[in-house]
């Protein structure tokens, strides 16, 4: 059964220098033509393998509130429309600080949408327009207020640490001043450093000064240390939350269920097949002209690789991989499936398996990746 849907709106009024998601300037593009496209996507979509209420939406890019309000109110009508949801839905916008009016939040409230997410990045402007970001801190206050006033009360911000010029104590301002949000999630993510962006092009220059290694490390240490100080508990390598506002939707996503994934560029996991859309706009809106869905790739996830997944996917909770579960879901004891990869990082004491859950130790956290690439075959 499909509880979760991903929604893609790849358009963006600035490209940001470490990103390498779908995504397209916002100016002159058909904004209207694609939001028909996502239109017909899911009603295809959906008579193909239909929904039963969702757990969780997630409307990402891009960024979605880049669209004006007109453009915010069809793509929220088509969504109402489509999906099954109920107040009882995680429904959740990506934002970008400062995009957001009064009018904008009051169309999304008034759609159902009950969680925002803002890439705040970095509260050091300097920061900020190193790595191509348009909004300033100032700008984070005024839009979580604004939210706060229209009625969201689940609000999560993306914070990105060893970013280039950064240091320890840059690091930790941020997230002091983060703190005085009163907000009830957080995602901290270290740069990856990605092809086909400006960061990736000025770092085969050697004009990239990124703080390094064990700086990085020194960040995420400090990042789980301040979270856990002020009630924040790590349910994931990268996320905190207050309790029972865990992002709903990420942890379809880590507990390896299926999900529909709409729009230019999106993924989904659908009935034992992971595809993925076709990512230029005119690639994606040809097929959907023609009645057929925009798929560029489909790959059928044999039994072998699905146990792979549950294992790294799994490893990123704080919690772990329940053993029980996989029994429940493969008919196999992971203890004796994975014995080489467990006896190995368990000498190493990057994981801890119990009698009822196989997880990362403190220490593995900082090595996640290692662990991770010994579960795929």
């Amino acid at each position: 059964m499909i509880k979760a849907a991903y929604i893609h709106i790849p358009f963006c009024e600035h490209i940001c220098h470490y990103c390498d998601f779908n995504k397209v300037f916002l100016k002159n593009q058909p904004v209207g033509e694609y939001l028909d496209s996502l239109d017909i996507e899911m009603d295809l979509a959906l008579k193909e393998v239909p929904a039963s209420r969702l757990d969780s939406i997630f409307v990402g890019g891009g960024t979605p509130t880049a669209l004006n309000e007109k453009q915010l109110e069809k793509l929220c009508g088509i969504i109402k429309r489509q999906l099954p949801y109920d107040s009882f839905t995680e429904y959740t916008f990506e934002a970008n600080p400062g995009d957001l009016s009064e009018e904008k939040l009051q169309i999304l409230h008034d759609a159902g949408v009950n969680r925002l997410s803002f890439g705040v990045q970095t509260f050091n402007d300097e920061l900020l327009k190193r790595i191509g970001r348009s909004h300033r801190a100032r700008d984070v206050f005024q839009s979580i207020e604004a939210a706060k006033k229209v009625g969201f009360d689940n609000i999560s911000i993306d914070l990105i640490y060893s970013l280039p010029g950064q240091t320890l104590q840059d690091f930790k301002d941020t997230l002091e001043t983060s703190f005085t949000l009163d907000i009830a999630h957080y995602s901290g993510y270290s740069l990856i450093i990605e092809p086909k962006t400006v960061f990736y092009n000025l770092m085969r220059k050697g004009k990239l000064p990124t703080p390094g290694e064990d700086v990085e490390a020194e960040m995420y240490e400090l990042l789980m240390e301040e979270m856990d100080k002020h009630g924040f508990a790590q349910y994931e390598i990268s996320n905190f939350a207050k309790p029972g506002y865990e992002s709903r939707h990420n942890i379809t996503y880590w507990d390896n269920k299926w999900y529909y994934g709409f729009g230019a560029g999106a993924h989904g996991y659908v009935k034992g097949l992971r595809r993925s859309n076709h990512g230029p706009l005119k690639k994606y809106m040809e097929p959907i002209e023609n009645g057929q869905l925009p798929i560029l790739e489909e790959h059928k996830v044999p039994l072998e690789e699905q146990m792979e997944e549950e294992m790294f996917l799994g490893l990123r909770k704080t919690e772990g991989v329940s053993i029980s579960r996989f029994k429940e879901r493969f008919g196999k004891d992971p203890l004796e499936l994975f014995e080489v990869q467990i006896k190995q990082h368990t000498e190493k004491e990057l994981i801890v398996a119990g009698e009822e859950h196989i997880k990362l130790t403190r220490r593995g956290r900082f090595l996640g990746n290692e662990v991770f690439q010994s579960f795929i075959g």
